[in-house]
């Protein structure tokens, strides 16, 4: 049997150590009855064997019952590394269909999101967030959400401004036609911060992952109640240029964020009652040039917040309104608001601790 099974395993074209895997389990086996009678021998006290003169009919039979179920156990061990073997393949081959499903629904998307047409684009988005909620592993998630975020680091023209009175028909009708263009593609851009929101608000597996907005450009968009705990979020080099973008209620913990170098020119960004709790919260070397940067009611910790080198000079960056900031003030924000106490609004017990 030993010779034939191996002969089958021999013949397959699964790799050959399976054949020996078999044959170490049949040796295994083998030498733990070996064991087991030999422990038994010596409990017994070592008796002599004493050859019978003649087997009976019973005798004979024994031994063939003993034979045969000694030779059922080594094929019910072949079995059974058979049957290993065979689920570890069926959950290989899974696998690597998951994975090919995967790539297949990734490239699929990530064509849409790529498109010119602002429709096509925001087909692509919802694709990519599902495909991301549905992804078998941690690294092919996180692929599906930097795609997202790169697509928001993608060069972005402004608004079309105002034209001067008296402009011709033509003017006229190209001013329409770019209008018409910017806020397709400014809704497809408040479509992925909506649909990362949106996860970041539930207990998904999107929370812990690296959300990367560097140099971004935000004109409006709602993150409002998010949660980045765990993970690197970037806004480095980001610039708010107008709109409301919402922070309002959002909670970093556990993350490392960075508004470093950060430009706030226009618009409004909501902190209100947005708690920065362990991790690390940069706005060092930020602009403020015009913004309305509203963190009334926002929690801080110690050592967590930093505006070290921000700089002030225009807009409003408020601790102070309606329900004051709490917790300890952050690194740096006394001395810009020295330097501009014009822009600055601290609550007034941070001020008091500054003037002591």
């Amino acid at each position: 049997m030993a010779v034939g099974a191996w002969k089958t395993w021999r013949g397959r074209k699964g790799p050959v150590w399976l054949g020996w895997l078999v044959l170490g389990a049949w040796g295994a086996a083998a030498a733990a009855v070996a064991g087991t009678a030999a422990v038994a021998w010596l409990l017994l006290g070592s008796p002599g064997l004493d050859a019978p003169e003649r087997l009976s009919p019973a005798d004979l039979d024994a031994i063939a019952t003993r034979a045969f179920a000694v030779v059922a156990g080594l094929g019910a061990v072949a079995a059974l590394v058979i049957s290993y073997r065979r689920q570890r393949l069926t959950e290989a081959d899974v696998a690597r269909e998951d994975t090919r499903l995967f790539t297949e629904r990734f490239t699929a998307a990530s064509a849409q999101l790529g498109d010119e047409r602002p429709a096509v684009c925001l087909a692509g988005v919802h694709a990519l967030a599902h495909l991301a909620d549905d992804a078998p592993t941690r690294a092919l998630r996180q692929m599906c959400v930097d795609v997202l975020c790169a697509y928001l680091r993608m060069p972005y023209d402004p608004e079309p401004g105002p034209l001067p009175g008296g402009a011709s028909r033509e003017r006229r009708e190209e001013h329409r036609r770019r209008s018409r263009e910017f806020a397709a593609l400014r809704e497809v851009r408040h479509t992925v911060l909506r649909v990362i929101g949106d996860r970041l608000r539930e207990a998904t597996a999107w929370r812990g992952h690296h959300f990367d907005f560097t140099g971004a450009v935000f004109d409006g968009g709602d993150l409002s109640g998010a949660r980045f705990t765990g993970g690197r979020v970037d806004f480095s080099g980001a610039h708010f240029a107008a709109g409301t973008v919402s922070f309002s209620g959002a909670v970093f913990a556990g993350s490392r964020v960075s508004f470093r170098g950060a430009v706030f020119s226009g618009g409004t960004v909501d902190f209100t009652r947005a708690v920065f709790s362990a991790g690390e919260v940069s706005f060092g070397q930020a602009e403020f040039s015009g913004s309305r940067v509203d963190l009334g009611g926002a929690r801080f910790s110690e050592g967590v917040a930093d505006f070290t080198g921000a700089r002030v000079t225009a807009g409003r960056l408020c601790f102070g309104s309606g329900a004051p900031a709490s917790g300890t003030p952050p690194k740096g924000l006394r001395e810009a608001a020295a330097a501009a106490p014009d822009v600055v609004r601290l609550p007034l017990e941070w001020m008091s601790a500054a003037e002591h």
